[in-house]
């Protein structure tokens, strides 16, 4: 419903702090983030190669953090100037879909998760625990202005659709970090878990098409090689 208020309780939050649905989820995964960084397995396998190509685990588990402690800098700014669009057109914007690994705009993501994860991971689950605590306040109160990642370029997003790329970024990392120590994936809350396929979903449809789509989730003898969002 449109409007609705939940309450918020957890690591760094109040009981009488009240957000909408959305913020609400946005919270839970990145609490769900913070719980994956305290797992032994990443803190022994800090140093070693992840599952993506260049990524140390320690860069992954930056990168991943990254997605929770810009949200608190990224309010603190002024309201950007830069015109707001719209969620999948912001997507047909960013450098990153199609760069190569080797690419300045991926270099700039794993030096920046490496420098996020320069304390260690018990250190960069502790400053994620601190940015939730910040956000559970802040969101509950905050309109859903635009807002904008210098590294993006020259637009603006509404919050509430910066949120939900950052609960996407947050579940598809998730999955690459536990898959780098090999321990279990975490368990998305379920309304997450139906944000994030929505939006990747919809993605997967503007690269492949609505018939591609159609077929890999009903017809396997027909399905394309790859309905892959990005």
């Amino acid at each position: 419903m449109a409007g609705a208020v939940i309450e918020v309780d957890g690591v760094g939050s109040s009981r009488n702090e009240c957000v909408t649905p959305l913020r609400g989820d946005f919270l839970a995964t990145a609490r769900m983030g913070a719980g994956l960084l305290r797992e032994p397995a990443v803190a022994a396998r800090w140093d070693e190669p992840s599952a993506l190509p260049e990524f140390s685990v320690a860069g992954l588990a930056g990168h991943l953090a990254y997605q929770v402690l810009a949200v608190p800098e990224i309010l603190a700014q002024p309201v950007p100037q830069e015109p707001v669009v719209p969620l999948l057109e912001h997507y047909a914007r960013v450098e990153w879909i199609g760069a190569g690994v080797d690419e300045e705009i991926n270099v700039r993501i794993r030096r920046g998760g490496e420098q996020a994860a320069a304390g260690g991971a018990e250190a960069l689950a502790g400053r994620m625990d601190v940015a939730v605590g910040e956000l559970g306040a802040s969101l509950a109160s905050v309109a859903n202005r635009p807002v904008r990642i210098p590294l993006w370029g020259s637009w603006s997003l509404a919050l509430d659709d910066l949120l939900v790329t950052r609960m996407m970024e947050l579940a598809v990392h998730a999955d690459d970090l536990a898959v780098s120590v090999e321990i279990e994936v975490p368990a998305l809350p379920p309304r997450v878990a139906e944000t994030v396929i929505d939006l990747l979903s919809r993605l997967a449809v503007r690269r492949h098409g609505v018939t591609g789509v159609l077929r890999a989730l009903s017809r396997a003898e027909r399905a394309p090689g790859s309905i892959a969002a990005f």
